[in-house]
This record gives C-alpha cells, sequence and structure tokens, in this order.
C-alpha cells in the first residue's frame, strides 16, 4: 500500500475546463501547472486528471484514439510530463484517467479490426459471427463494417468495447472465453499503456468503468482476475502508485481486485445518494435542513463494505464528479458546508471536485458539449476572478459558457470571505493533515445513528457532531474536551452538545 494515500487528498481536474494558457477556449497542461499553487494552497496534495488522450471527443476524451499521445488541445507528451515533474516538487502526486473498456472506433487497433481481412486485432474487439446476429441483450453497432459482423460497445456507438473475453459463454460462434490467448493480449496492452505513462511520472491511475472489462461476469471473478494481477505489476514494479476504480463495491473492487481506493459512486438510493441526493432533488437527503433523511440506510449500506475492506485498502467519498449534478443543485449553502465537514473527517480518501470549493453552480440549460449532455452542466470553466469569461480564458468563445449570474462565486470573491465554503473547505483539509485519527485510515465509530436526525461519530479522540437539520438539538455527552472546529452555532455546556440548526462540532477528548 503507497504510504501516502494515508494522507492524501485529492483534487479532480477536468482538463478542458480548468485553466486557459494560451487562449484558444480550452483549458490545457500549461493552464493546471500555472495553477498548482493553488492546489497545493487548498491543501491538496494529489491531482487526478480526467483524460488527456488523443481522441475525437464524442465522448469527452472517453473516446481514447491514441492512450500514449496528449490530445494537442492539451498541449504535449513533454508538456504532460512536465506536469509531473513541477507537481512532484510541490509534494502533488497525479493519476490519470485511463479507460480500459473500450476505444474510440477511430483508434488504430479498430480501424483494423473492422477490416474483412483477419488480422492480429480482429479478436481486439468483439464482433458477432455475422451481421445478421445482432444478439438484444447486448448493444450492437449492426452493418457499418466491412467485416461482416456486429460490433460491442459499452456505452456511446463511438466506443467499442475490448475483447476480454466472457466469464459465461452463450454464443461459442463469436464470443471468446476469458482465458483465451486473444483476451490476455488485450490486459497486455493495457498494461503496456499504463507502464509508458507510469515510466514517464504518473502516479497511477482513476480506471474508468472497472468492473465492465469481462462480459457475463456478474460476480466479476474473471474481472477481478485480471485486476489481481495488474496489482502484482504494480506491487513489483511501481510500488508508491496507486489505483481507484469506478466501481463502487468496495469488496470486490479492493479485496478481490486488488484495488487500492474505490469511489463511493452516486447510484440512486445507495448509501451516497442517501447522504446528499436522495428525493426529488435531494428532498429526502440526510444534509437537507427539511429533516426527512435518515441515516441508517447508509450506515446498513457502508459499516459493512468498510468493515470488511478497512485493512485492505479505501473507500473514497468525492464532494461530486464530471459525471453528475453539482451539489449546489440539491443543498443550501449551510448543508454544503456540513456534507464537507462529512466528508473531510470520515475514513478513506477524499476527492474535491474543482469548484466545488467556491460552491459552483450546476447549469442545467446547457446544450450538450461533447457527449456530456446533462453532466454538461457540471463540466463548466472554473471561476477564476471577475472580468471576462470569469478569469478561465481570455477567449471570446470559451470551451463552455461560465455562470452569468451576477454573484457567481469565485476564488478571488470567496478566498478571503470568512462566511464562504471556500473557507470551510481549507479549514477542513488542513485540520485533516493536521490530526492523524482523521487520516485515511484509523477508527470509526457511529453514534446517535438509529432514527436521529443528528448524529456522531468518533474517531480516536476526535468526535465529529451534525446536526443538519432546521431544529435545535441538544445531547448529554460523556465526552469533555475542546472545541476543535465548528460550523453554525454549537457548543458543550454544562455536559451537553447544543446545536442550533443547520451545525457541526469537532471537539477533541
Amino acid at each position: 500500500m503507497p504510504t501516502w494515500l494515508n494522507d492524501a487528498v485529492f483534487y479532480e481536474i477536468y482538463p478542458q475546463s480548468f485553466y486557459d494558457s494560451n487562449g484558444d477556449g480550452i483549458g490545457d497542461l500549461q493552464g493546471i501547472i500555472e495553477k498548482l499553487d493553488y492546489v497545493k494552497e487548498l491543501g491538496c496534495n494529489a491531482l487526478w486528471l480526467n483524460p488527456v488522450y488523443d481522441s475525437p471527443f464524442m465522448d469527452a476524451g472517453y473516446d481514447v484514439r491514441d492512450y500514449k499521445k496528449v490530445a494537442p488541445r492539451y498541449g504535449t507528451n513533454e508538456d504532460l510530463g512536465r506536469l509531473f515533474e513541477c507537481a512532484h516538487a510541490k509534494g502533488i502526486k497525479v493519476l490519470l484517467d485511463l479507460v480500459p473498456g473500450h476505444t474510440s472506433d477511430q483508434h488504430p487497433w479498430f480501424l483494423e479490426a473492422k477490416k474483412a481481412a483477419k488480422n492480429e486485432f480482429s479478436d481486439r474487439y468483439i464482433f458477432t459471427k455475422t451481421v445478421w446476429d445482432a444478439p438484444p441483450e447486448y448493444r450492437m453497432m449492426c452493418g457499418i463494417c466491412e467485416r461482416n459482423g456486429n460490433y460491442m460497445v459499452n456505452y456511446f456507438s463511438s466506443q467499442p468495447a475490448l475483447n476480454y473475453g466472457f466469464y459465461e459463454v452463450s454464443h461459442p460462434e463469436w464470443q471468446l472465453p476469458a482465458g483465451d490467448p486473444a483476451c490476455q493480449e488485450t490486459v497486455e496492452a493495457i498494461k503496456d499503456i499504463m507502464r509508458f505513462w507510469l515510466d514517464k511520472g504518473a502516479d497511477g491511475f482513476r480506471v474508468d468503468m472497472a468492473d465492465s472489462l469481462v462480459k457475463n461476469d456478474d460476480d466479476k471473478i474473471a474481472t477481478s482476475r485480471i485486476w489481481r494481477g495488474v496489482r502484482d505489476m504494480m506491487d513489483k514494479d511501481y510500488p508508491e502508485c496507486a489505483l481507484v476504480s469506478e466501481w463502487c463495491w468496495p469488496e470486490r473492487s479492493i479485496n478481490d481486485s486488488g484495488f487500492h481506493m474505490d469511489f463511493y459512486l452516486d447510484h440512486y438510493g445507495n448509501g451516497y445518494s442517501r447522504l446528499f441526493r436522495f428525493g426529488e432533488w435531494g428532498d429526502l437527503a440526510v444534509f437537507n435542513k427539511n429533516g426527512k433523511g435518515k441515516l441508517k440506510p447508509f450506515t446498513d449500506e457502508y459499516l459493512p463494505g468498510y468493515n470488511h475492506t478497512k485493512e485492505n485498502g479505501y473507500i473514497c467519498f468525492m464532494t461530486n464528479n464530471h459525471d453528475m449534478p453539482r451539489v449546489t443543485a440539491y443543498l443550501d449553502k449551510q448543508a454544503i458546508k456540513l456534507v464537507n465537514a462529512f466528508i473531510f473527517t470520515m475514513p478513506g480518501v477524499p476527492f474535491l471536485y474543482y469548484g466545488d470549493e467556491i460552491g459552483m453552480r450546476y447549469q442545467a440549460d446547457l446544450v450538450s458539449k461533447e457527449g456530456g449532455f446533462s453532466r454538461t452542466g457540471s463540466r463548466t470553466p472554473m471561476q477564476w476572478c471577475e472580468g471576462k469569461n470569469l478569469g478561465f480564458s481570455t477567449s471570446d468563445e470559451p470551451y463552455l459558457p461560465v455562470d452569468k449570474s451576477a454573484d457567481a462565486p469565485t476564488v478571488e470573491n470567496q478566498k478571503d470571505d470568512p462566511d464562504s465554503i471556500y473557507r470551510v473547505v481549507t479549514d477542513l483539509i488542513a485540520l485533516r493533515h493536521k490530526y492523524a485519527d482523521l487520516h485515511g485510515n484509523g477508527e470509526l465509530e457511529f453514534m446517535m445513528s438509529g432514527d436521529s436526525l443528528a448524529f456522531a461519530y468518533r474517531r480516536g479522540s476526535l468526535v465529529m457532531y451534525f446536526n443538519p437539520t432546521s431544529e435545535y438539538f441538544e445531547i448529554d455527552t460523556r465526552y469533555d474536551g475542546d472545541v476543535v472546529y465548528k460550523i453554525g452555532q454549537a457548543e458543550i455546556k454544562d455536559g451537553k452538545i447544543k446545536m442550533q440548526p443547520q451545525s457541526f462540532l469537532l471537539v477533541e477528548s
């Protein structure tokens, strides 16, 4: 286990929307380099970059045309190497995004695979035996290749699925078993891509759709075997590098597959959803002040996974990511402060999505950009300061429009505001680094979790009290300690924890 993960706080950067250094309207690697001091000031000591590889951008870079080449709009391979160097000099690790499940339909592998003549890439993707064979249980693109067959896609039509085989073979005339040599060649090709960037200075990867490799693999047995092999390679050759999975099944991803970290994703009705987004735009969420959210569905799901995996890896909470509406669409400012208090004091490795530290808004009315659709409103340019494009770009046509509201939050107008989300986020990250009890591993004990709407949990000598509701809350406490940090009006007095609506108290006992 890389030791640096225990005190890691990640910052997710959507490259095309972070900072445009050359005025072409699109964020770039040089822009990220120029803002590394800002990242460090936040307290973040690690980055996750969404894909920076060459792509036709039908799905914002998750349709890779060349895994070993930086997209020209972001810069060059040398620029990415320089980003690694500059980040490392400031004590910041950098994870790239790995997309192992599919490529672009413009990738050279696919251009060969779609040919009628048999070649070394014919089995790199999943094709049916003939063009008339299109099983309805799979997503297939039909009748558009020279080759007599239809190809499977994972998501968009431009994303042909790479062939890792099938765990349960139902059509032996065209499906290969997971252990077939052709499927193993796909695994080795992905390992080769990983080694290419790790050798150039990357500190690991976030893995897109990590559970999607082997088809018909309901229990993810064969898929886990592949990732366990990848972990063995990294332990041997890159022991300080890390992997985080887009999976949301920690027992499978961490224990079985060997990932160091697993994202707690927003699947409607699951534990993450219940905390922040459940109901009609969050009206049944725990952190909604209307008091309708219950903590128990979260703890019932989270704690077993945490207890089963805490010796082997980390469950990762995120403030948001590029695939879902920003939390500002669900909760008010005070609630969002409490959300950050929760995320940055829980075990695991937290991820801060760019702009969440200033409360950037979800822009719901935008036309889809590069396959973003409903996600587009969470991918808008970072808002740095007053002026043209709020400091993102000097271009007359930026990648996406910035928030046009008169009160649009920016780093400039939030940084010195004592009531800002920025202040809370940076305070909490600093406390997380200061107190070992708030690091990724360590103890966790929930209290008042039954039907209570206020709740608390203990981590070592620290106790975190939350009252997310609009009602006053008071409870006797056996902890007699010092208040380390608070949000809203809360205090320890006369042997009681007294909390005004929407408040947080961090106590050292």
